[in-house]
C-alpha cells in the first residue's frame, strides 16, 4: 500500500490536497456540506490506490530483433509481444521500452485492455549513426487507474543487445603478388620448384595418386612415400589497427578513427570472404587470433571488435609491431599479406614500420589523413609512406 500511494499521479495528490483542506475548511466553518465533499474528493485517489495495489496481473514479454547485428545507417526492427498469463483481464497498460538515445529514444503504446491469456504484438525501429553495443530495454509497464488518480510501474529484468558494426565499403578483386602464406596451388609450385630433395614425403594412403609418389624416400623406406605439398592449406594474412589517441584527429562520424575503422572492417571482411585465414592486431598487440578463421567466425568477431573499438590511451607502436613482426630473426614469414590501417605517423614510426617486414609476403599500408584541419596534414602522411615505400611496396598517403 505504501508502494501505491508512492505512485500518486499529480492528478492524484491535487485530489488529495484538495480533500483535505476542504475538510479542514468544513470543520472551522461548520460546513456538513463542504465536509462530505471533502471527504469524497479525498476518497477517490485512495480507492484507486487500493484498486491499483491488489491488481495480480501476470505478464510475460518477449522481444527479437531483426537483425541483432548491423551496419551503421541501417535499421532494426523491434518486435514486442506482451501475454497476459492470468486469469483476469487487465486494465489499461503504458507500455515502455527503454531505448539509449543514440538509437532514437524510448518507444512508448498504450494497451487499452489484455484479455485473460490474451497478448498483443508491438514493434517499432531503431537506427544508430554511431558504431557501438547498445542494450535495448528492459521492457516497463504502467498500471494506471481509469481517473489516472495512481500510477505504479512494473519492469521486465529481460533486455537484448545491439550491435552497431562500422560501415563497410564492398572492395573490388585485386590480385596482390606474394599474398599467399602458404597456400593453394601457389604453394604447391613454390615447393617444387625447391627441388624434391627438399620435399617432405609421408606414407602413402589408400586413394591418394600415384603420380605424387616420391620414388626416392620410397627407395629409401622401402615403402610407397608421397610428397606432402599438394595438399590444400589455406592462405594467411594479418590486419592491423593503429587505435592510438595521438595518430588521430576529431570525433563523431567525421573523425579520421571512424575513417581508419571503417577502412579496417571493410579490409578484414573482404579478405575474410576470399578465404584467408586472418588475425587481427592492433597497437596493443593481437587481439584476434588466426584460430578463428578456421570455423569461419573471424568476421563475426572482427565486427564485434571493432563495433566496441576506442581510442587507446597508448603512445607507442612497439606492442603491436612486435605481434606483427615478430622479434628480429623470429619474423611471421607465415602472415603473407599484412594489411596495416594507420593515423598520422613520425618519421620514427615509419622506419619501425617498414623495418617488420619479412619474407617475401606482400605488405600494404593505408595512411588515413588524420588531421583534416591542418593544410599540411595530407602531405605529411604522403611523406611518411615514401619513407616506408622502399620496405613497404604497398604504402598509400592521403587517405
Amino acid at each position: 500500500m505504501r508502494r501505491a500511494l508512492a505512485g500518486l499521479t499529480t492528478r492524484g495528490r491535487s485530489f488529495v490536497a484538495a480533500g483535505a483542506t476542504a475538510i479542514v475548511c468544513a470543520f472551522v466553518l461548520g460546513e456538513r456540506d463542504l465536509l462530505r465533499a471533502g471527504i469524497l474528493v479525498l476518497v477517490l485517489p485512495l480507492l484507486s490506490t487500493l484498486a491499483v495495489s491488489r491488481t495480480r496481473y501476470r505478464l510475460a514479454c518477449a522481444r527479437r530483433l531483426e537483425p541483432p547485428r548491423l551496419p551503421v545507417g541501417h535499421e532494426t526492427r523491434v518486435d514486442l509481444r506482451l501475454e497476459n498469463v492470468s486469469r483476469l483481464p487487465s486494465g489499461l497498460l503504458l507500455v515502455e521500452d527503454r531505448v539509449p538515445y543514440a538509437l532514437g529514444g524510448r518507444a512508448r503504446f498504450v494497451l487499452d485492455r489484455i484479455e485473460s491469456q490474451g497478448s498483443r504484438e508491438l514493434g517499432y525501429r531503431i537506427r544508430s549513426d554511431v558504431r557501438g553495443r547498445f542494450r535495448v530495454g528492459p521492457l516497463t509497464v504502467r498500471l494506471a487507474d481509469p481517473f489516472g488518480m495512481v500510477e505504479l510501474v512494473r519492469s521486465f529484468s529481460m533486455s537484448d543487445t545491439l550491435t552497431v558494426t562500422p560501415a563497410i565499403v564492398p572492395l573490388p578483386a585485386t590480385r596482390l603478388s606474394g599474398a599467399w602464406g602458404g597456400g593453394g596451388e601457389s604453394l604447391a609450385r613454390a615447393v617444387s620448384a625447391a627441388g624434391e630433395d627438399d620435399v617432405a614425403p609421408r606414407e602413402y594412403r589408400h586413394g591418394d595418386d600415384l603420380r605424387r609418389v616420391h620414388w626416392r624416400s620410397t627407395a629409401r623406406h622401402g615403402e610407397l612415400m608421397v610428397r606432402r605439398e599438394e595438399q590444400h592449406r589455406q592462405s594467411s594474412g594479418t590486419l592491423f589497427l593503429d587505435t592510438r589517441r595521438r595518430a588521430h584527429w576529431g570525433d563523431g562520424p567525421g573523425g579520421s578513427f571512424e575513417q581508419a575503422v571503417s577502412v579496417a572492417a571493410s579490409i578484414g571482411v573482404h579478405l575474410g570472404r576470399t578465404g584467408m585465414n586472418l588475425r587481427f592486431v592492433t597497437d596493443a598487440g593481437e587481439a584476434l587470433s588466426a584460430a578463428a578463421s578456421f570455423d569461419g567466425a573471424f568476421e563475426g568477431l572482427l565486427l564485434e571488435a571493432l563495433a566496441v573499438a576506442r581510442r587507446s590511451k597508448s603512445v607507442s607502436l612497439t606492442p603491436g609491431l612486435a605481434a606483427l613482426g615478430g622479434a628480429p630473426g623470429q619474423g611471421r614469414e607465415g602472415d603473407g599479406l599484412v594489411t596495416a590501417v594507420f593515423g598520422a605517423l613520425t618519421a620514427e614510426e615509419a622506419h619501425r614500420v617498414a623495418a617488420t617486414r619479412r619474407g617475401a609476403g606482400s605488405r600494404l599500408a593505408v595512411l588515413i589523413d588524420a588531421s583534416p584541419a591542418r593544410r599540411d596534414g595530407g602531405a605529411e602522411n604522403v611523406h611518411r609512406a615514401r619513407i616506408a615505400r622502399p620496405r613497404v611496396p604497398g604504402a598509400r598517403g592521403g587517405t
